[in-house]
């Protein structure tokens, strides 16, 4: 995990100068057999590294632990409660704006963390809007079509062919063999908030790992950097 987290030291900081900073969000939570449990924490490092890098922003270390109850009673999950995530990522918030950082881009490597949602439109409600979250729903559809994915949002939701592509290009080290045999279909999940996955899923997967590949995960990559720009212009980030 070094070469996904920052390890710039406070002159490069401040000879950056005032620059929206990008706080990648994680979780530590079980994705089958064959992906580590800090799989979405090593995404949303993956992607905030490569905003950084292309539109020049302040690469913050990532919050690790997260919401991740649907995963409760499958080994090796973790969560922290909404509350908390909450509580972190405002404090953060106020601890950048006292500095005098401009804005804050969150990168959310797990869809559980609806509390993000919310915490983004209250920091919001005075203008002018300086917090914004991504990927959203209308970015994710985008990078997957630009990529040529061919499993669609509502089957590949865990642990499949989005998230194994990404890894296959930015750590493939995390990888382990047996994805090919990992596919399983659950693409109605009426009562995930109730059952949680392990009501829909015996081996932990929802989609099709064994479509990925690592040419997919650079063109994901690609279409989410292109896809950050308007986003960053809305919180007054401004073109490059």
């Amino acid at each position: 995990m070094d070469e996904l987290i920052t390890q710039a030291t406070t002159g490069d900081v401040r000879d950056r100068g005032d620059v929206v900073a990008v706080l990648p969000v994680g979780s530590f939570e079980q994705h089958g057999e064959h992906l580590p449990l800090i799989t979405d924490t090593a995404i949303a490092c993956l992607i905030a590294g490569r905003l950084a890098e292309d539109h020049g922003l302040f690469l913050l270390p990532p919050v690790t632990i997260s919401c991740s109850h649907e995963h409760a009673h499958m080994p090796g999950t973790v969560s922290i409660s909404a509350a908390t995530l909450y509580a972190m990522v405002h404090d953060i918030w106020r601890s950048l704006a006292a500095s005098g950082v401009p804005g804050l881009l969150i990168v959310n490597g797990h869809g559980g963390n609806y509390v993000l949602q919310n915490v983004v439109q209250e920091i919001n409600v005075i203008a002018p809007p300086r917090v914004a979250l991504f990927p959203v729903h209308e970015d994710r559809s985008r990078a997957r079509a630009e990529a040529g994915l061919e499993s669609g949002g509502a089957e590949d939701m865990h642990a499949g062919e989005f998230e194994v592509s990404l890894l296959l290009y930015g750590a493939p080290h995390l990888v382990r063999d047996g994805i090919e045999s990992d596919d399983h279909a659950a693409p109605s999940r009426p009562h995930l908030l109730s059952l949680g996955m392990a009501g829909y899923t015996p081996n932990g997967v929802i989609g099709r790992p064994s479509l990925a590949s690592a040419a997919k995960g650079e063109a994901l990559l690609e279409s989410l950097s292109r896809s950050a720009r308007a986003h960053l212009d809305v919180i007054g980030a401004g073109p490059r």
